[in-house]
């Protein structure tokens, strides 16, 4: 049955090669000087070593045949001899069966064997390609860059939910617009040394960031009675770059704009120390650059105290009165920038307290959580995690892929895929909180969560900008550059985090449908929490897209908005991740915004989102995902007809405001739905700002190059009557120019040699013509006097103009041969006498008897071959 194994079994069990060539290896270099059999091959089959520890204990130890025995001659030895030969055959033939799993050549090191030696065909686990999160031990601590300083201490904060409802600040108009003193006027207390900004680029990163000793950047107090606030904001996730401190409490602060830029200033959190319990400061950020903002409609800041904490278990809260948002009128003349002023009290004396623009949730959180996740042995069962790839500073981006297992493979190729990301934009944690709400839901044990992963593949990417989480960035990666303009991008090294994502959701396209495409992110100037899509041109799915939003509408009615979702696909949002997906052929591919503010609807109107909020929506996710695959589609057609009345009342709307009346009865469906919504009002940063900082810096350089390599590069190759016109110009231009000096000087009259321009009065023949110089009317007299610079192209003419009358006036046998080879027939030359003979002299002589005669060369136009 199997001949080539049967003629491998007579034969001599081979080593394994690797093992082999590591024994001849070590040998050589005097490495290793024991005997190849004194300890066991991994072409020795296991259970013949591991049940027999006698024969590595032996006296035969070095010998060959007793740690790699042929196994078939082995059992042969052991068979009583009253077996009959059939009986012996049978044997034979099963032990040759059970020996084809254990063959050298056949061997697998993906094969599992159980407690009794006996192997399993069944393959192990995929290795990871990078190690992911130690079972036990310190997790992996984040790389900075290393012009980036980090304390040594360790954030950490709690998560608390609320009692009661933290309402908006009513603005009462009596809120007071301070001026922005600055540091001219003001001290500072706290400024960074150095933070890379536009023109620099990042090179190289490492644990614990910039080397050497870290500077205490906040200013020292003079003793007890010293009430000045100590800032500090060099750790994970934080954002301040300068506290100018204008009054005794009263603050001016700037925070850092993204890495490698000059812009994004939204993202704030910082620490302050020393704080007094019945004063009221007041802090002003004075960069911010959105000119619109929740603040306007009463959102306030988040602050954390750490004795409240310890405590009182209370964590981030709402705080803040007269709360102003308002444009900065020092700009200089730069880009404008917007102020936020608010003022607090502190709970305690000589407290820790933090503020923040949202709720924080860093790198670390997620390792912690993840790292949880891994330890869980039931988790571990249907959550495999995964390095999707390394971050431009080398952290690592996880990849977490959520199903039960399957019982067939055609079970498993039946079932549909579900991709969520969160984070693309660092300062917007709120879309981290939603992604943990949703993996809390759907690693749980209830019967939603088990039947969503019995007919889902989920891939879920909980941080795609881990380098700009931790170092506080608002928008930006290491790049220098929003990721979320950048998903058609080629350039891998730059971008991996995005490009690793596009890839790895195409190979799951060839492998399986993909039903949903959502990227969480956070949204600054609108409440509530919507979705952004993408318009279905195929009229069999005609508005099919908008029925997942509407479905989650319904359930999270107090949270979740329609009306606020917009699904036209504008040009400049070609490279965001909802597009480019949708471009791949993922029908519902959308943008979640979650605001940083709060409500505007039902139960929760007019009050900020906690934590719990935020998550509750993530569980709302999934409870929207089994509505919308049910097998009844009874909701889903009903969430068909509505959507066909709301547009049909939008387009009347429309019309109304045009000031036409239009029947749409039968002809409505045909009208282009992006004619009918508006922009989506996102980012700021709609366009994308081209290539990352390093090679925009290099860009430069070889512009540089460029410029000069140009001023250096030779002229290109001529032509040879190019070449005779361009000489003839340049003589032309060289013979007015010394004309036009000796005039000047008034040496024309005083010269003892005849000059080469001027006039033989001794000599009326044709010689006499031909060297005439130049002359100039009268107006040009005078406009050479004028002005010393003549213009080239005049000058050029009129000495061609001359040249020419000359030469027609000139005897034949003075004429300049102007063919294009040069004659070989010596009787067709001029005169030995009158050929030119070139010198060290500026011009070529010719001698006649005692006159001599400077012969200008522009007469003589020489070709050349």
């Amino acid at each position: 049955m199997f001949p080539t194994l049967e003629t491998e079994l007579k034969q001599e069990t081979l080593p394994d090669p690797y093992e082999d060539f590591m024994y001849r290896h070590l040998r050589y270099y005097g490495y290793f000087k024991a005997q190849r059999g004194s300890l066991p091959n991994s072409a020795t089959p296991q259970h013949l070593w591991k049940n027999n520890p006698q024969c590595l204990l032996s006296g035969s130890v070095g010998e060959r045949h007793d740690l790699i025995p042929d196994p078939l001659q082995k059992e042969k030895l052991l068979w009583p001899t009253c077996l009959s030969s059939t009986v012996r055959r049978q044997i034979e033939a099963v032990s040759r069966g059970s020996l084809l799993l254990s063959s050298p050549l056949l061997k697998s090191r993906q094969l599992l064997h159980n407690d009794f030696g006996e192997v399993n065909p069944r393959l192990r686990e995929p290795r990871d390609l990078f190690a992911f999160l130690p079972s036990s031990g310190p997790l992996q601590a984040p790389r900075w860059p290393i012009e980036c300083e980090v304390i040594k201490e360790n954030i950490h904060h709690i998560e608390w939910i609320p009692p009661q409802p933290e309402y908006f600040y009513q603005p009462t108009g009596n809120e007071k617009v301070p001026e922005i003193v600055g540091e001219e006027e003001g001290t500072v207390v706290y400024q960074l040394d150095s933070v890379p900004t536009e023109g620099s680029y990042f090179t190289s990163s490492r644990v614990g960031g910039k080397r050497g000793i870290i500077k205490d950047l906040a200013v020292t107090l003079q003793g007890p009675e010293d009430n000045a606030l100590l800032f500090e904001s060099r750790f994970e996730s934080g954002n301040l770059q300068k506290a100018v401190r204008v009054d005794t409490y009263e603050y001016e602060l700037t925070l850092r704009t993204d890495l490698y830029t000059n812009k994004y200033t939204q993202w704030f959190y910082f620490r302050v120390q020393n704080t007094r319990k019945d004063a009221t400061y007041r802090f002003t950020i004075v960069n911010l650059l959105k000119p619109k903002s929740l603040y306007t409609l009463g959102m306030k800041p988040l602050m954390y105290s750490q004795l409240d904490a310890n405590t009182h278990n209370i964590g981030w809260r709402r705080e803040g009165s007269e709360i102003k948002y308002y444009k900065n009128n020092t700009d200089g003349g730069q880009q404008p920038f917007y102020c936020l002023t608010w003022t607090i009290q502190f709970p305690h004396d000589q407290d820790t307290c933090f503020f923040a623009h949202c709720y924080p949730y860093t790198y670390t959180d997620l390792q912690c959580y993840l790292l949880s996740v891994a330890n869980n042995p039931v988790q571990a069962q249907f959550c495999k995690l995964r390095t999707l790839c390394r971050s431009l500073a080398g952290n690592v981006v996880y990849l977490l892929t959520i199903t039960n297992p399957s019982r067939t493979p055609q079970e498993a190729a039946a079932k549909k895929a579900v991709v969520l990301s969160a984070r693309v934009h660092p300062g917007e944690s709120n879309g981290s909180w939603i992604m943990k709400g949703f993996l809390d839901f759907i690693l749980s044990n209830s019967p939603d969560a088990q039947l969503l992963r019995n007919i889902f593949v989920f891939k879920v990417v909980p941080m795609l900008n881990p380098d700009g989480v931790i170092v506080g960035n608002s928008r930006c990666s290491l790049a220098g550059r929003d990721l979320n303009r950048h998903y058609k991008t080629i350039l891998k090294d730059s971008f991996p985090c995005i490009w690793y994502t596009r890839n790895m959701i195409k190979r799951l396209l060839e492998e399986r449908e993909v039903l949903l495409y959502c990227d969480f992110h956070g949204h600054s100037r609108k409440n509530n929490i919507f979705l952004y899509g993408c318009n279905n041109n195929d009229r069999k799915y005609w508005l099919h897209e908008r029925v997942f939003p509407l479905m989650l509408s319904k359930n999270a009615p107090d949270k979740f908005s329609f009306h606020s979702c917009n699904f036209k696909v504008q040009r400049c949002k070609e490279g965001t991740g909802r597009v480019v997906m949708w471009r791949m052929g993922i029908l519902n591919s959308y943008t979640m915004e979650s605001t940083f503010g709060g409500s505007t609807l039902g139960n929760k109107r007019d009050t900020h989102f906690t934590t719990e909020d935020l998550k509750s929506l993530g569980h709302q996710v999934c409870d929207t995902l089994l509505d919308f695959c049910d097998p009844d589609r009874a909701k889903f057609m009903q969430c068909l007809e509505e959507l066909k009345e709301l547009l049909q009342q939008e387009i009347h709307k429309k019309f109304n405001e045009l000031g036409q009346d239009m029947e749409l009865e039968g002809n409505w469906s045909g009208i282009s739905l992006s004619d009918i919504e508006s922009s989506t009002s996102g980012s700021d940063s709609s366009l994308s700002d081209g290539l990352p900082a390093h090679l925009l810096n290099i860009a430069r350089e070889l512009n540089k190059k460029k410029r000069l390599y140009k001023k250096k590069k030779k002229k290109p190759l001529q032509t040879r009557k190019q070449r005779n016109e361009q000489y003839q110009k340049n003589s032309l231009m060289r013979e007015f120019k010394l004309t036009d000096v000796a005039e000047r000087a008034g040496f024309a009259s005083t010269l003892q040699k005849p000059h080469a321009f001027s006039r033989n009065s001794k000599n009326t023949s044709s010689s006499m013509v031909r060297n005439e110089k130049p002359r100039l009317n009268e107006s040009q007299l005078n406009a050479r006097d004028k002005d010393t610079s003549l213009d080239p192209s005049n000058v050029t003419a009129l000495i061609l103009s001359q040249s020419k009358e000359r030469t027609q006036r000139e005897k034949p046998g003075f004429t300049a041969s102007c063919s294009a080879k040069r004659s070989t027939n010596r009787s067709q030359e001029p005169a030995r006498d009158m050929k030119p003979s070139w010198s060290r002299n500026r011009y070529p002589v010719a001698k006649r008897g005692r006159a001599t005669l400077m012969v200008y060369p522009s007469l003589h136009v020489y070709t050349y071959p």
